[in-house]
């Protein structure tokens, strides 16, 4: 059973104006901070996770490495790699692409209305991922993965599905080799 956590409202420009119960706050669709994370492999490939069904919304969907959301007063990029590790077993540096709001009606009665803060990163090594958290997880190309949400949207969360539409999940400055 998920504890009672609290996530952070925001306002149109971001700014926390208070904080409300997680479940509360989806239920009733208020605007709120997030988080998350799109991991890449060396081969130029994306970390996807298929979300436990034990989740309490989008739960058997297919979605970027992790997400989640930063606690009162913690910031995001702390958040995003204390989630990873939570979720996927691993962590790694990460790098801010930015920010996306979007709203989304879910499964369950449940409402996303956020802010999302997305971050990206590079890891090559083991992956041991939570199953409360994600019961798989897979690694593929972003052509592939934009191709299989054109054709079966229904697969992907919706948060997902708007990255790619919006073109989130891009390698941008990301070291390149010295070859």
């Amino acid at each position: 059973m998920e504890t009672l956590e609290r996530v952070v409202l925001v306002d149109d420009s971001d700014r926390q104006i208070g904080s409300g119960e997680k479940h509360e706050v989806h239920r009733q669709g208020l605007l709120h901070r997030a988080f998350s994370v799109i991991i890449w492999d060396d081969a130029g490939r994306m970390l996807l996770q298929q979300r436990s069904t034990n989740k309490y919304h989008s739960g058997g969907l297919w979605t970027n490495a992790c997400c989640g959301h930063p606690r009162p007063d913690e910031e995001c990029r702390v958040a995003a790699r204390r989630r990873l590790r939570q979720e996927m077993g691993f962590d790694c540096p990460l790098d801010g692409l930015g920010t996306i709001r979007y709203r989304a009606e879910l499964d369950q009665d449940m409402i996303e209305h956020e802010i999302v803060h997305v971050f990206h990163g590079v890891h090559e090594g083991i992956i041991v991922p939570d199953p409360e958290e994600a019961q798989a997880y897979r690694w593929a190309h972003v052509d592939d993965v934009q191709a299989e949400a054109l054709a079966s949207p229904e697969r992907f969360t919706a948060w997902f599905r708007k990255y790619l539409k919006a073109g989130w999940p891009v390698r941008r400055a990301l070291p390149e080799s010295s070859g």
